[in-house]
């Protein structure tokens, strides 16, 4: 075989002196391909460095078992967050790395807002407000990647930002940018009978052209989006008051491809976006993922619950992936419910079926238990009507709306609140999952002050299955360090 290889890379060497490279044969252009970022190759199929395996924040040290055909199972760690921001816009020094948990150095980063803006007639109907999702990017990146230019000056609210140029500017790699699919057609043609996830070499489009006009009035540090960068933005997506942004260690993101996003509106009339979903599917190595950040119906008047329960059924009926591959072997799921491994969280705005007198007692003896038996969202799912086979960890924390502003209080004495207006404290906030190979590590919640709603956090340790041709492992790493704020024993943490 190590002969063979060896005829192959002579060929290929002589063809590559003799022709210029636009003309250099299939199998030529294979193995350069296959030959690049010091990867070793072995019958036309790479096997990453252990360098590379190893540059993970999860330490492989668990048990090792055999596989066929050459797969392996590596774990990684997912941080998922969830925060209605309500309408408020934030100013510079907003620092998010308590928020984020950038201590803990997850490899990916699934982020979810609600209300960046205020859901206004303007707003829904007439013209979508950017700046505060430019904001939101450059303080998220501020908090993985450290200060950039305009974060150190404290520019972020004049001049405006440009929500096109952060994310042209966050999602480049090495001056390339992330291609929706991944697929190479010679590696099709080479082999038909597979599907698509095994072309996953070529991730960035060598065309760099962009129509997006330049914004030079909003400075970013260009070393910053390249070799100083420890996370990538994979993706970024707003829907009125929902925005979702996807990122992931610059070294994993070769591995990413097949990217996809589907906006789902379920506002007013059940077609406007003030209330609905954005949806983010990929692959990663050969493993599928979706993300699923929504801002559900609100109010808590009886029956209200069901609304939102029908929200629900209608994303996961309505929400449609367009079909972006090039190969007709993909498997690449079109539906939520199709992918591998899925991650939903948001406002769900589901809320306690008791008086508001009888929650404010509980919520005062912080008897969570007794409170959390009359959660809708835990209700409704015991019936089956929603989430029906999704599960959520355990809620050992305080309910995490509706605050006053800028208070660590519920309710503000001596301020008369009319009947509309007032409301009982509830876990409208959540992250919920789908799928095999999935360990939710953490489920807390962050003291911010910031808006009427407290941000909830989760970490995932998620399986992903890797294909490497002659390596007949499964590593399983589940012997990690658990951190201080993680909750333990899994066996009860389930509902």
């Amino acid at each position: 075989m190590d002969n063979e290889f060896e005829d192959r890379r002579a060929v290929s060497d002589m063809i590559a002196s003799n022709q210029p490279r636009k003309k250099q044969s299939f199998f030529s252009k294979v193995l350069s391909m296959r030959d690049r970022n010091g990867r070793t190759t072995e019958r036309g199929c790479s096997i990453d460095s252990h360098e590379a395996l190893s540059d993970l924040s999860i330490q492989n040290q668990g048990s090792v078992s055999s596989m066929s055909s050459g797969e392996a199972v590596q774990n990684f760690k997912v941080f998922a967050a969830t925060w209605n921001v309500g309408g408020q816009c934030p100013s510079g020094n907003l620092d998010l790395s308590d928020f984020l948990q950038v201590r803990n150095e997850p490899d990916m980063y699934v982020l979810g807002f609600q209300e960046i803006v205020p859901l206004n007639a303007g707003n829904v109907l007439v013209l979508e407000d950017n700046e505060p999702a430019a904001k939101w990017l450059a303080l998220i990146n501020q908090s993985l990647n450290g200060p950039s230019d305009f974060a150190s000056r404290g520019s972020l609210l004049s001049p405006k930002p440009s929500l096109k140029k952060i994310k042209k500017t966050f999602k480049k790699l090495n001056g390339k940018r992330l291609k929706s699919c991944n697929c190479v057609l010679e590696m099709e043609r080479k082999a038909a009978k597979d599907f698509c996830f095994r072309c996953q070499e070529s991730n960035f489009s060598l065309d760099d052209s962009s129509t997006e006009e330049e914004d030079d009035s909003f400075p970013i540090s260009v070393a910053l989006a390249t070799n100083q960068m420890k996370y990538s933005l994979v993706t970024c997506k707003q829907m009125v008051g929902i925005f979702v942004s996807v990122w992931m260690k610059k070294e994993l993101i070769q591995y990413v491809g097949h990217l996809r996003i589907c906006c789902t509106s379920r506002g007013i009339m059940g077609c406007l976006g003030n209330k609905g979903c954005i949806s983010v599917s990929m692959s990663f190595y050969q493993t599928s993922f979706c993300f699923i950040c929504s801002h559900l119906a609100s109010g808590e008047k009886e029956g209200d619950e069901l609304r939102r329960n029908l929200d629900v059924i209608e994303i996961l009926k309505n929400t449609q992936f367009p079909r972006i591959c090039k190969t007709h072997h993909s498997r690449m799921p079109d539906k939520i419910l199709d992918h591998d491994r899925i991650i939903w969280f948001g406002d769900l705005n589901y809320r306690i079926s008791l008086s508001r007198d009888d929650a404010k007692r509980l919520v005062e003896m912080k008897d969570w238990p007794a409170l959390f038996n009359k959660d809708q969202l835990k209700m409704e799912r015991e019936a089956g009507r929603v989430f029906k086979g999704w599960k959520e960890g355990k809620i050992f924390f305080a309910p995490t709306y509706k605050y006053a502003f800028n208070s660590d209080t519920y309710y503000v004495e001596g301020v008369k609140i009319s009947k509309s207006k007032r409301r009982t404290p509830a876990w409208c906030d959540r992250i919920l999952w789908h799928g095999r190979g999935i360990q939710q590590l953490s489920y807390v919640r962050k003291e911010f002050k910031f808006s009427d709603h407290r941000p909830v956090c989760a970490t995932f340790l998620v399986e992903v299955e890797v294909m490497f041709r002659g390596q007949k492992k499964k590593v399983s790493t589940f012997n990690i360090q658990i951190d201080d704020d993680f909750v333990p024993t899994r066996s009860s943490y389930y509902s």
